[in-house]
C-alpha cells in the first residue's frame, strides 16, 4: 500500500522539497510546479498518496471547464492559401481576456479540449489581417519516451536534469472555418523561430528542442513533416506520464524539432 503524506497541502510539500534540495530555476525561483508534477507521477506509480487537491480546477481532475461564449462560431469560410493570407503574427497570451479567448478556442474546437497547463508554458494566438486563425500551446515535455531518449542519447539521470530544455507542443488549433493550404506548416516554422526567445524572456533559460505527439487514429502529422519535424516512431499508448493501465490505448506519432545544431551536446551535459 502506498504511504500517506499528511499534514501539508500539495503546494507546501513541493516547496519544502525544493528548499531541501535547492531545486531552483535559472532566475532563482523554486521549481515547485515541476516538483508537483513529479509528485503526481510518483503518486500514480503507487509510491505514496498525496493530500487532496485544494484547487479543484487544477491537474485536470476538477470541475469541467465552462466556456464564456466570447467567440462566434458562425464565421464565413476563409479559403485562401497561406501566401494569400499574408502576414501572420504569433501573439503571446498575456491578459485575462486573451486567456479566456484562448481557453475557449481550445475547449470548443480542439479535439482534446481545454485542460490547465501545468508548470512552464506559453500560449499563442495566431492572428492575421483576417482575424484570429487559431491557437498554439506549449508546456512541459513528456517524462519518458524511449524513442526520444535513444535519439538524444542521454542517461536517465541526465534526462531528469535537462528535461526542461525540451518543450512540448501540447495544443495546435487552426479554427474550423479556416481552410488554408500550407498555413499549419507555416505557423510551425514561425513558432520554431519565435518560441526560444519568448521562453528565455519568461523563464530565463533557452529550450533546445520541441516535441509533439500526434494521435495516430486521427492524424498523420503532415504539417509537422512539411515543417521539417523529425519522426522518431510511435508511443506505446501509455500517455504523457507513462500510465501502464492505458497500454496501447492511444498510440501517437513521436515528432521532434531541434532548435539549434548543438542540441544533443546541450541535452547530454551534466549540470
Amino acid at each position: 500500500m502506498p504511504a500517506k503524506i499528511k499534514g501539508l497541502c500539495r503546494t507546501a510539500i513541493s516547496v519544502k522539497i525544493c528548499e531541501r534540495f535547492e531545486w531552483r530555476k535559472a532566475d532563482g525561483k523554486l521549481k515547485d510546479m515541476s516538483c508537483r508534477v513529479a509528485l503526481l507521477r510518483m503518486e500514480r506509480d503507487g509510491w505514496f498518496s498525496l493530500p487532496p487537491s485544494l484547487n479543484r480546477n487544477g491537474n485536470g481532475d476538477g470541475k469541467p471547464y465552462k466556456h464564456s461564449n466570447m467567440l462566434n462560431d458562425n464565421q464565413p469560410l476563409l479559403n485562401l492559401s497561406a501566401g494569400e493570407i499574408g502576414d501572420i503574427s504569433l501573439d503571446i497570451v498575456k491578459t485575462p481576456v486573451e486567456s479566456r479567448i484562448w481557453n475557449e478556442m481550445i475547449h470548443r474546437w480542439h479535439y482534446l479540449g481545454y485542460k490547465r497547463l501545468v508548470g512552464a508554458q506559453l500560449r499563442y494566438q495566431i492572428n492575421s489581417r483576417y482575424g484570429v486563425l487559431g491557437a498554439l500551446g506549449f508546456g512541459a515535455s513528456a517524462w519518458n519516451v524511449q524513442a526520444r531518449e535513444d535519439f538524444i542519447g542521454w542517461s536517465s539521470q541526465i534526462r531528469e536534469q535537462n528535461l526542461n530544455l525540451i518543450v512540448n507542443n501540447c495544443r495546435f488549433l487552426i479554427l474550423p472555418w479556416i481552410k488554408s493550404r500550407n498555413l499549419a506548416s507555416r505557423v510551425l516554422g514561425l513558432v520554431a523561430k519565435k518560441l526560444p526567445n519568448d521562453w528565455e524572456d519568461r523563464y530565463k533559460y533557452r529550450p533546445v528542442m520541441l516535441e509533439t505527439f500526434v494521435e495516430k487514429k486521427r492524424f498523420r502529422g503532415t504539417c509537422y513533416k512539411a515543417a521539417n519535424w523529425i519522426y522518431l516512431g510511435e508511443t506505446k499508448g501509455r500517455g504523457k506520464l507513462g500510465d501502464y493501465s492505458k497500454l496501447y490505448e492511444n498510440v501517437k506519432l513521436i515528432m521532434v524539432y531541434p532548435l539549434c545544431r548543438e542540441f544533443r551536446s546541450v541535452l547530454q551535459q551534466s549540470q
